[in-house]
């Protein structure tokens, strides 16, 4: 008998679900709203019925379906139990529970990032690799990290949280997370952006960037790659950065691979150079041949990581 496996990657805004063989073809799929309102009650119940409405119009039985992964915006705790997500205005608590008596289909959850680190591993950039270290780069710094084909999820829940690791410890601007120094504070599109302002405001070197009423950190990569000087020194700075912090984790887990997704790896092959220079500059000697690659998976990784996770 065929078995299928369905990937749900729940956002602020929508949840994406996936539709999948267990060789991890995909064969559907679809988004529905996010309700976050009334703590969140909608949320799984929604996730549920169109599941429910999938499979039906699919003529699969739910016997035929070996599990549902669901990836969340925050913590979770024994493939089962959600911190409180900010995002989603502090709704958490047994969701593998919850889902499961709701749908019938044995559910397992995971964080976001680490669903996304799952996907590209098993079928994006860090395809061929077991031990991979995937950072995602967006409005914050992601990420997952697998050993020997297997997630580092930690006791707490924070297994992979490579964005909170202290590169500044004297930084004066505060991280979202209420501490100074982070990678994400000069990694993410916003640290990116907010390194170029500095740059901006404390001298007078020209810079189309000057021009830009709202900078993003494409702007800063498309300039840089046209050679303006400014910009330039913004994208060594990240590469610096995130290539120092990258040289901290080979010390601790020595991946195969680091594969970069998210929004600003769209600039492509200048994110690789940059960090791997600043990679090289910082790591252990043992662990020069380290690779690095971009995802491929796009937007899709969560869903293909929450398949992942149920067949293990």
């Amino acid at each position: 008998m065929e078995q299928y496996i369905i990937g749900v990657d729940l956002g602020g805004t929508t949840a994406k679900l996936g539709l999948f063989r267990q060789d991890g073809e995909l064969l559907q799929k679809w988004e529905i709203p996010t309700r976050t309102e009334n703590g969140g009650e909608h949320i799984l119940p929604d996730i549920a019925a169109s599941v429910e409405k999938t499979l039906s119009d699919k003529g699969i039985s739910k016997d035929a379906v070996l599990g549902l992964g669901l990836g969340v915006p925050g913590a979770v705790i024994s493939d089962s139990v959600v911190k409180p997500c900010v995002n989603l205005n502090g709704w958490g608590g047994d969701v593998a529970e919850r889902l499961n008596a709701l749908c019938g289909l044995n559910v397992k959850v995971v964080n976001d990032a680490n669903a996304a680190a799952l996907g590209e591993m098993w079928h994006g950039g860090g395809k061929g690799h077991k031990d991979v270290v995937f950072i995602t780069l967006g409005t914050g710094v992601g990420g997952g990290i697998i050993v020997d084909g297997k997630l580092l999820r930690g006791v707490h829940g924070a297994g992979g949280e490579v964005g909170h690791l202290k590169l500044e410890p004297n930084e004066p601007d505060q991280c979202g997370c209420g501490k100074h120094g982070c990678v994400e504070q000069y990694a993410s599109a916003t640290g990116i952006v907010r390194v170029a302002k500095q740059r901006l405001a404390t001298g007078n070197e020209p810079s189309a960037l000057r021009d830009i009423a709202n900078i993003t950190s494409k702007d800063v990569f498309d300039l840089a790659k046209a050679g303006d000087r400014l910009a330039r020194e913004v994208v060594d700075y990240f590469g610096e950065a995130l290539g120092r912090a990258l040289a901290n984790i080979s010390c601790v887990c020595d991946p195969e691979i680091f594969v970069i997704g998210g929004g600003v790896s769209a600039a492509g092959g200048i994110i690789l150079d940059k960090v791997k220079e600043g990679f090289l500059r910082h790591c252990f000697p043992a662990t020069v041949e380290t690779k690095f690659g971009l995802a491929k998976l796009g937007n899709d990784a969560g869903i293909y990581g929450c398949a992942k996770l149920v067949i293990g």
